[in-house]
């Protein structure tokens, strides 16, 4: 029976590497996949899936009107041989987009591979992550370790003098240059330090 699979971590993960990597496992045995990954993230070519270590795959770009079920219903009447649906960056999908993905497993009969972040910047789940979430047969963590050792789980925005940024639109696309990968008491205290911050500033302008 074909199922939902949901692999979350923080940022720098590997997510796409995973991704890129299950892709390749069923190509080598003779099945083909579909690749997808939105629109929206412009770090690296459009409709590619790129990985930090130079990995690459070619993809389809969805948007937020994509129906993912449509869309494979009408590539499986030319082409029975796909096996899998793999989803890169599967936290920016909107509910009804997860449960077009449950219903390909459901009804299709094809496993679904999504893989994102479950937290935004300021520690909110995603809409799509909170339903993969909930929905998912399978949910799995990929993990990645904090600059102190301990198991990051939460994704820091950062400006230019690497401080911590707390206010801002909840996707804002970036790389290193924008995001770590902290634990919890790491971005609490930068939290708190930049709430701080803040404050003082506040108070200087009144003065």
């Amino acid at each position: 029976m074909a199922k939902l699979y949901f692999y979350y971590s923080a940022m720098n993960a590997g997510k796409s590497t995973a991704l890129l990597q299950s892709s390749y496992n069923y190509h080598e045995r003779g099945m083909e996949t579909l690749l997808f990954t939105p629109l929206l993230d412009t770090r690296y070519e459009v409709g590619r899936v790129s990985s930090r270590i130079g990995l690459q795959a070619e993809a389809i770009g969805f948007d937020e009107q994509f129906n993912f079920y449509t869309y494979t219903q009408a590539i499986l009447a030319s082409n029975p041989d796909i096996k899998c649906i793999l989803l890169d960056e599967a936290q920016f999908l909107k509910k009804q987009q997860v449960e077009q993905l449950a219903t390909i497993a459901d009804k299709l009969g094809i496993p679904v591979l999504a893989y994102g972040l479950r937290s935004d910047f300021q520690g909110e789940p995603f809409e799509g992550s909170r339903y993969l979430l909930a929905w998912a047969e399978t949910i799995t963590e990929l993990k990645t370790i904090c600059h102190c050792g301990r198991k990051a789980i939460m994704n820091m925005r950062i400006d230019e003098q690497g401080n911590m940024v707390i206010h801002g639109n909840q996707i804002e696309i970036g790389g290193n240059d924008r995001y770590i990968a902290v634990c919890r008491k790491h971005f609490t205290a930068e939290r708190e330090k930049a709430e701080n911050l803040t404050k003082l500033a506040g108070a200087a302008e009144t003065i």
